[in-house]
């Protein structure tokens, strides 16, 4: 572990240029100091101690006034929130005010699409817009901090929680993270509607193997350093408030007590002074990984490696006090943990504001749900359009619904949805209904997505042979995905693979939608299916958006954050791998195709499988529209450049269809050599075009050259001279706009 460390020791140079500062406001540390200076050490340690909400009022106050609460998470009802805060300010010696925290993962009440959804609009200004508005709700019931952007990078579908992030690219979740911090905090910590932000899951979740929650990660030091720490960087530069730490190890070292992690990196490095909080008793979870004796022992690794509040494993304050006299922990850190915590409370302006207006409420403002449908409109990805099936036309009188997610208000805003009313929910059926001269017939046919009962595919199939269209909306419960929910197999369950065969089979257009809070492998489905939009848990506007796209109101422009396996073998599948000795060529033979009695070297010997190819159902960045798109006219402003120039790239981008439409247009690029491997592709850029039709522009990107550098083989962070190959494409898999250049 040790020589891992000093490995990584030696990549400092990837992160210190962060331009992150340190705490430096004076008049708020100065508050910091007198405050501290007052408290007992029980004080000190209360302040690291962070609570569930318990139904008892009276044990909570009992704790506050004892000094013994410095954040409370899951308590949402403003009456009580108040009533805490004055037994904080008015009943405790020293008058802190608690911490109030909740899990507002993609809104409180008004519910944008689940993270992953987000990330498919490649639109930062809706996802900061989305969050903005999930902390004004939040913050006028008492919620001042949340648990929240999600940065673990993802690369493997069966994770539940992948949905709670933005896919599988840094490059991509870097942006989205800090955009989605912006939208929380806003400009100003101290404001009402200011929200703190966390940066989690610090680091490496998302690599956990076999796609199962609370794992191990095994990560390399350089992947560590090239792939999953960037975003906790671009974090600490956007001021993330609070960092989290998470439940995986690397390399036999749990997070929560990595002090590479807490201190070289986060303190060290990247100058952040965010508070560190724990997930859910990772702390005393150590004892299950194994790397310590008892909850004392984890109590000292945690606060010693850089963890400065708790989050309800309460081994800090039932341990701490005797650590100090054992000499296994110091009070200097102590003390350097309660001044993060103090130092948070006071920036967000609670020892003057704690408390909040009863009776004001800002739920589901009209602003709120036309922002939030925006999001969920350009979130919906268009995976298959046979025929200009959609939109569909103005002969369309008569539309049969069906699919046990056409009508399920709860289930289509996906996970981490504690706080959203459902009756507030537009769900397809409603939006549908809402249509003048349109006659829906529904039949859900399945009670639920796991249902194993096919009666009701008969009665769907018998109004799909009355209507002009068929609309089928399946896919997962929200249940399905999130925290503690991993799937060995991701295919469609219960009996919608049945159902969207018999529907296939009517001879009526089918359009299959998919809610779902994972990329499924829907091979099948595709292929039976005349058109299918994919909604990664959609939200409260789901259906608003749904409709609005089927008849044309508006245009489908998001774009798959993810891979897209054929099959679950696939995983993990990600767009910026490595090449391979032997890359598959794509003319390999498949095992339907193998001569019974082949040899043993028949098949080419290059880097596939027998049964699915090389390649993906769909690669990242990949999504349809109702128009077309052409890219021409690839411009480099130069072809030979120095490590510290920018590279001017220009193309014309036209829309040579019939419909005005947006197109995400990405920038690529690939190091052909370097000291280490390096991946096929790179995003390096994507901008969102909006186009009239038969409209033409000139699509400009800048592409500094301090953004190639990698981690080198003697582990510098640096940019290496070089040919490169740059592409600028509809997604990932379109090589047709190439060009090259050389850095000297």
């Amino acid at each position: 572990m040790k020589r891992l460390f000093y490995t990584l020791s030696l990549a400092l140079a990837l992160v210190s240029c962060s331009t992150a500062p340190k705490s430096a406001d004076s008049a708020v540390d100065q508050r910091v100091e007198d405050l501290l200076s007052k408290m007992t050490l029980e004080e000190k340690i209360g302040q690291l101690n962070q609570l569930s909400s318990m139904n008892n009022l009276e044990d909570m106050a009992k704790q506050i006034r004892e000094g013994r609460v410095g954040s409370i998470l899951n308590e949402v009802e403003p009456g009580r929130i108040n009533a805490l805060q004055r037994i904080a300010k008015d009943e405790s010696r020293l008058g802190i005010p608690i911490l109030m925290s909740r899990d507002v993962i993609h809104g409180f009440k008004t519910i944008a699409p689940i993270p992953l959804g987000q990330a498919a609009s490649f639109d930062l200004e809706a996802v900061e817009a989305a969050a903005r508005i999930a902390a004004i709700e939040a913050t006028n019931d008492g919620i001042r901090w949340t648990f929240s952007p999600m940065i673990d990078i993802a690369r493997d579908a069966r994770w539940g929680r992948i949905a709670e992030g933005y896919g599988e690219d840094t490059y991509l979740t870097s942006l989205m993270g800090a955009a989605t911090i912006r939208g929380y905090q806003g400009p100003d910590l101290s404001d009402p509607t200011s929200m703190a932000a966390c940066a989690k899951h610090f680091c490496g979740y998302g690599a956990s193997e076999g796609g199962r929650d609370y794992n191990t990660a095994n990560i390399t030091p350089r992947q560590l350093l090239d792939v999953y720490l960037p975003p906790f960087q671009k974090a600490a530069e956007a001021g993330a408030a609070t960092y989290m730490t998470s439940f995986n190890e690397i390399d036999g070292v749990p997070s929560t007590a990595n002090s590479y992690l807490l201190k070289t990196m986060l303190r060290d490095a990247w100058h952040s002074d965010a508070m560190v909080v724990t997930d859910w008793a990772s702390t005393s979870e150590m004892l299950a990984h194994g790397n310590t004796y008892d909850r004392a022992d984890v109590a000292a690794k945690a606060i010693n490696a850089g963890v400065d509040m708790e989050m309800v494993g309460e081994t800090f304050i039932q341990n701490l006090p005797q650590l100090l006299k054992e000499g296994r922990v110091k009070l200097s850190t102590i003390d350097n943990a309660v001044r993060n915590v103090l130092r948070l409370k006071f920036r967000l302006g609670l020892f003057e504001n704690p408390y909040v207006d009863e009776n004001k409420r800002v739920a589901y403002a009209p602003e709120f749900i036309e922002k939030t449908l925006k999001l969920a409109t350009e979130s919906a990805i268009l995976l298959k359009n046979a025929d200009e099936t959609l939109p569909l036309s103005s002969k369309v009188k008569t539309v049969a619904l069906v699919g046990p997610m056409a009508d399920a208000a709860y289930e289509q805003s996906g996970t981490w949805t504690f706080d959203g009313d459902a009756s507030h929910t537009v769900t397809p059926l409603a939006a549908l209904q809402a249509i003048n001269g349109i006659k829906v017939l529904y039949e859900p046919a399945l009670t639920h997505c796991r249902d194993q009962k096919a009666a009701g595919i008969a009665s769907a199939v018998a109004k799909a042979k009355q209507a002009d269209v068929v609309i089928c909306v399946v896919g997962e419960e929200a249940i399905m995905s999130g925290e503690a929910h991993c799937l060995a197999d991701i295919n469609l369950y219960g009996k919608q693979k049945d159902l969207v065969e018999a529907l296939s089979k009517t001879g009526k257009p089918l359009v299959t939608v998919i809610m779902a809070g994972r990329p499924l492998t829907i091979a099948k489905q595709v292929e039976e299916s005349d058109a299918l939009l994919y909604m990664f848990h959609p939200g409260t506007t789901g259906g608003t958006a749904l409709v609005d796209l089927l008849f044309g109101k508006a245009v489908p422009s998001g774009k798959t954050p993810v891979t897209f396996p054929y099959m679950v073998g696939q995983v993990p599948i990600y767009y910026n791998h490595k090449n391979s000795g032997r890359p598959a060529a794509g003319t390999e033979l498949l095992i339907d195709q193998t001569p019974v009695g082949a040899g043993q070297t028949s098949l080419g010997c290059s880097s596939y499988w027998l049964d699915a190819g090389f390649g993906p159902l769909f690669p990242f960045g990949y999504g349809l529209s109702y128009t077309t798109f052409e890219y021409s006219n690839l411009k480099l402003s130069k072809t030979e450049l120095a490590k510290n120039e920018t590279l001017h790239v220009t193309f014309d981008l036209a829309n040579t269809g019939k419909y005005d439409a947006t197109e995400i247009c990405q920038l690529y690029i690939r190091d052909l050599v370097g000291s280490v491997t390096r991946p096929i592709k790179e995003l390096k850029g994507f901008k969102r075009v909006a186009l009239k039709a038969g409209e033409k522009t000139t699509v400009e990107f800048d592409l500094n050259m301090a953004d190639l550098a990698f981690t080198t083989l003697d582990m510098k962070h640096e940019v290496e001279p070089g040919d490169f190959k740059l592409w600028v494409a509809a997604n990932s898999d379109d090589n047709t706009n190439e060009a090259s250049f050389t850095v000297k």
